[in-house]
């Protein structure tokens, strides 16, 4: 059994309990203690500590045999809250998820720098903000999720317009912890975006896909067996780097690579709904249309490396162009992926929307609380 009595902290424990009840959705005394492999006794006193606390409540009885029905109990979705961050080099998007996973609040500030002073005071702001405006109390901020582009660390990678300035060398997690006073986790965003598609988007049910993420530039998150690969590093997904007929596709097929196309038009690009405006519908066509191939040979590269189900896109762009970038993709004939037996096509449109990693983030902090840890024993 997962769990055992002796020598487990308090922690681990209700990792187990908590986690039991998310998968299942109820249980009972005994149920959780059949399924951890704590006694019902230990069951007891962690259900006590956790509805007193707010985290869970009675869902009712269940007969289960002889005696009286078991009493069942449930996460209770506004027993704690999340925040989801996301940090980009020209604006910082926050968002408030309860227990379920669901966002009660988000909100955008635009950024002129991204440096960690001005960053600090921004999410300090943000977060203000947030307790304000939802009445909620300061006491059931779990946490936080803060998603950064990557790569992390000093690597033989550079790109001056999609990094954050002045954070490298730097303690990114004191910094963060410090402007939100909440404990924090940080994720790469497109790894992020790839765990809320899965939680709420097209890759619910999915356990072996690719999700190619459009931030200020081009990430790759990837999920094999259920599980993220992240590298040793954390760096795993660096897909805007990688060479197409000698060029970086993040200098062809990204945000910024758009963004730029618009601006040498005279046309504002400054948010991604600008994006989606009738006078930049043409400028969008001819970018997907260069865009398409290299992202075309990208995916032939990611099929065969991986064994995907499916490649997602999604995202900081709108619906309407990450469909016309869809269209533009020639999908190669000389693919793993290329065979009569799939069940799902092998491009998709992300759902969750521009908040993907956003929301992904403040998923992240969650997922912490419901799953069982050893490392602080």
């Amino acid at each position: 059994p997962p769990g055992s009595n002796p020598g487990r902290s308090r922690a681990y424990n209700r990792g187990l309990v908590l986690g039991h009840l998310r998968t299942a959705g109820l249980g009972g005394r005994a149920e959780i203690a059949r399924a951890s492999g704590l006694t019902t006794q230990t069951v007891s006193n962690i259900i006590a500590d956790l509805k007193a606390e707010g985290l869970l409540r009675e869902a009712g009885r269940r007969a289960t045999g002889r005696g009286l029905p078991a009493v069942q109990y449930q996460i209770e979705p506004s027993g704690g809250f999340a925040l989801g961050v996301e940090i980009r080099t020209d604006a910082i998007h926050m968002a408030l998820l309860d227990l379920a996973g669901a966002a009660r609040w988000s909100d955008r500030m635009a950024l002129d720098h991204a440096d960690p002073d001005t960053v600090a005071t921004a999410l300090n702001a943000l977060r203000t903000t947030c307790v304000a405006t939802t009445g909620i109390a300061e006491t059931r901020l779990l946490g936080a999720g803060v998603v950064l582009p990557g790569p992390f660390g000093r690597t033989g990678l550079s790109d001056p317009a999609t990094e954050l300035p002045g954070w490298i060398g730097i303690d990114a997690r004191a910094t963060l912890e410090a402007a939100l006073s909440l404990p924090v986790v940080i994720e790469n965003d497109a790894n992020a975006a790839a765990v809320a598609e899965r939680l709420s988007g097209v890759a619910r049910g999915l356990t072996h896909f690719a999700f190619v993420y459009f931030g200020i530039g081009l990430g790759l998150g990837l999920v094999s067996d259920g599980t993220l690969v992240r590298g040793a590093c954390g760096n795993a997904g660096e897909l805007g780097h990688l060479r197409i007929d000698g060029m970086r596709l993040e200098d062809i097929a990204s945000r910024l690579a758009l963004s730029q196309r618009v601006a040498q038009a005279g046309l504002a690009a400054v948010t991604i709904e600008d994006l989606d405006q009738p006078n930049a519908t043409t400028l969008v066509k001819a970018w997907a249309q260069e865009a398409g191939p290299a992202l075309g040979n990208a995916i032939t590269i990611l099929e065969n490396l991986f064994d995907p189900q499916t490649i997602i896109l999604g995202g900081a762009l709108p619906d309407k162009v990450l469909d016309h970038l869809i269209a533009h993709i020639p999908l190669s004939d000389t693919s793993l992926a290329c065979r009569a037996d799939r069940d799902q096509p092998r491009l998709l449109r992300g759902s969750a929307g521009n908040l993907t990693a956003t929301l992904g983030a403040g998923a992240l902090m969650i997922d912490r609380l419901f799953t069982a840890s050893l490392s602080s024993t």
